[in-house]
């Protein structure tokens, strides 16, 4: 259920609204935009009269929410919601780019990465500490030292970090380092993950299962969304069908639909999507170009000795190439690629 607010009203009709709500065992989730302010009602409404709330002072109008997934709506907010991540606002007209190594290997490994991607215009950094991988035997992460090596990494190049978190558990150490809590695809419907992120007030970068439906994707979100903590990224990553010519098929649809059925800034992954560094660049450029808020990109210095995802990973170079290739997709799109406010700084 929604409450719009009538242009004016005042914050003693808001909080006088909210705490009758609280009282029903229901929850208020308040959206204040230019001209009105919108009350989301969650809980089981199904008993509650929609006149009841209509003749409250204040009120303009009252209208329940049809989809199951209430936060993430454009029934609850109808424009785009848009975030700060260091400067630059995740949601907006620009495009976002994240870029870094999938594992964080070593110092020099690392901070060799965070240089360059800074210096070819990443705006933020991206790299695992803590890796779920398929096998047991594989690389695992270095730990609360590879989160120790990201915090470095943002001191040197002034990048935020996003990094993956794994467990409920998790969330307080990984909080104390990063800037971005990255929930990956497997584990996005690990709910009590969702819930300790959603606690933690940080922003929240969610991939999409690899066999989730977009609407499973947004019931996620809806965990992280019902604590209040409106910075939730969405992440395309690919999802597993029949194709073996690539590690997963990027679903492109899931950019426009997402789109038109939510708020939330839409990110696609072209590294894991594709598995190949070969065709990571079109599929970035396709991102941009069917509407999506950003890219997450894999980049090494070495991929060929790599300890997890060296194939997917482009070097250095090639990642330049590809921000300047982005730029003139967004520009022909009507959008632009946001200055890294980093990019250039000495070291």
């Amino acid at each position: 259920m929604i409450i719009v607010m009538k242009p004016g009203c005042s914050d003693a009709e808001i909080k006088s609204l909210t705490l009758r709500i609280e009282q029903m065992n229901l929850k208020a989730h308040i959206d204040i935009g230019e001209v009105r302010t919108v009350i989301g009602v969650v809980g089981d409404t199904r008993s509650v009269n929609i006149d009841y709330f209509s003749v409250w002072e204040g009120v303009e109008r009252v209208a329940r929410i049809t989809k199951p997934y209430k936060l993430a709506s454009r029934e609850f907010i109808s424009g785009h919601s848009s975030f700060p991540l260091d400067g630059v606002s995740v949601g907006g007209n620009e495009i976002v780019i994240i870029a870094g190594p999938c594992s964080v290997e070593s110092r020099t490994q690392l901070l060799e990465t965070a240089q360059a991607v800074r210096e070819a215009g990443a705006h933020a950094l991206r790299g695992g500490a803590f890796k779920p991988r398929t096998s047991p035997y594989a690389f695992q992460g270095l730990g609360e030292k590879g989160l120790e090596l990201l915090a470095e990494a943002r001191n040197v190049t002034g990048l935020p970090i996003v990094t993956e978190v794994m467990a409920p558990e998790d969330v307080p150490l990984v909080s104390k380092y990063a800037d971005v809590l990255q929930i990956g695809a497997r584990n996005m419907q690990n709910f009590p993950l969702l819930h300790a992120a959603g606690e933690s007030q940080k922003t929240v970068l969610l991939k999409r299962g690899i066999a989730a439906t977009i609407e499973e994707l947004l019931m996620a979100a809806e965990y992280v969304l019902s604590h209040g903590n409106r910075r939730v990224m969405l992440c395309e990553r690919g999802i597993r069908t029949f194709e073996t010519s690539t590690r997963n098929t990027t679903d492109i649809n899931a950019v426009p639909v997402l789109k038109e059925l939510t708020h939330l800034p839409v990110i696609l992954d072209p590294s894991h999507s594709t598995g190949n560094w070969q065709y990571v660049g079109a599929i970035a450029k396709a991102a941009v170009a069917a509407g999506a808020d950003g890219v997450i990109v894999e980049v090494h210095p070495n991929p060929e000795n790599a300890l997890s995802d060296g194939a997917q990973s482009l070097k250095p170079e090639r990642f330049s190439e590809l921000v300047s290739q982005l730029r003139l997709i967004a520009q022909a799109v009507g959008r632009s690629v946001a200055v890294s406010a980093h990019a250039g700084q000495s070291v």
